[in-house]
């Protein structure tokens, strides 16, 4: 009796070796998966959530195994939030280690240079893996057009804010190389005319010019006569008006509209980059009064109203030619 006790004892250790043998050695196993898959673990996911996941994708045989090595190596509540590339065969551990001290997905997304506070927001909401809802009351001009990083389960709220903070600190940059005689005094109305120079033109090299010819007619008292404005008074930031504006819209009565109301408009038309702040604080010294596009992508500039009319009577030209 007593050696067959034995036996059996000596069976069960052998096997239970043999188990520990075969669970230890599952933990460095190479997975299922044969090509790298995407990881996206939300906010407070336990490991057992975590371990049924990664069974669920293909990328491990056995919850139980993974979470018996989180349980070993006490990583079980060291699991993050995020988005990770498993790579094509990775064992338990290799996945435990990347969840628990790997990179996460760094995504991303680009507000361009003169975009409506409504455009960019829609570009906020549309970017994949951001959480939450969008924040209300953002007023045109406040978020700074640029390329943001995020990663995935970051919220659209705080987003928005680093994109609110971006702002200010590119208006303060700006506000601190603005010479003491600029007509423009405050914050607010710099970031006013940087959004009317972004809109009207697309070309690096004139943004100083255009902002020239803006300066010059604050200093005389003259109209800013700035289409984007009159747009703007138009579709009051709701979207794109498009379609070329009437004649019955320039003579719009509107604190935006700049062909009748003199100085600047009450805010900003758009989001100004960080190149037309500059150029707003820093206009280039020109006697240029008027400006008109010239069929290259760029303006002709003029001192005179004679010389403007020449060149809008150019540009008439090129257009009836391209409509044809």
């Amino acid at each position: 009796m007593l050696r067959a006790f034995l036996a059996l004892a000596l069976i069960a250790l052998g096997l239970c070796a043999f188990l520990a043998w075969r669970t230890l050695e599952s933990f460095d196993a190479p997975g299922p998966h044969t090509a790298e898959q995407r990881i996206y673990i939300e906010r407070g996911s336990g490991t057992s959530a975590v371990a049924q996941q990664l069974e669920r994708q293909g990328l491990i045989e056995d919850p139980l195994v993974f979470r018996l090595l989180a349980k070993i190596e006490k990583k079980g509540g060291k699991i993050r939030a995020g988005e990770f590339a498993a790579p094509a065969k990775a064992s338990p551990r290799a996945l435990l280690t990347l969840l628990t001290e790997g990179p996460t997905i760094v995504r991303r997304f680009t507000v361009p240079e003169g975009a409506l506070t409504v455009e960019a927001l829609a570009i906020v909401q549309a970017a994949e893996g951001l959480t939450g809802d969008l924040p209300s009351g953002i007023p045109e001009g406040a978020l700074l057009p640029e390329t943001y990083h995020y990663s995935w389960n970051d919220s659209r709220a705080d987003v928005i804010a680093r994109m609110r903070r971006a702002m200010a600190a590119a208006v303060q940059a700006a506000m601190a190389t603005k010479p003491a005689d600029h007509p423009v005094k405050t914050a607010a109305d710099l970031v006013t005319l940087a959004s009317i120079i972004e809109k009207e033109t697309g070309v690096g090299g004139e943004r100083a010019l255009v902002s020239g010819v803006f300066v010059n007619r604050l200093r005389k008292g003259m109209l800013l006569q700035s289409d984007p404005t009159t747009i703007y008074a138009v579709t009051r930031g709701a979207g794109p008006l498009g379609r070329g504006l009437r004649r019955s819209e320039l003579a719009l009565k509107d604190p935006y509209n700049t062909y009748q109301s003199a100085g600047l408009p009450p805010g900003p038309i758009a989001n100004p980059g960080k190149a037309a702040l500059m150029a707003a604080a820093n206009p280039a010294t020109t006697d240029a009064l008027y400006f008109v596009a010239d069929g290259t992508g760029g303006h002709a500039f003029a001192k005179t109203l004679r010389q403007h009319n020449r060149n809008v009577q150019k540009w008439r030209i090129i257009e009836r030619k391209r409509r044809k």
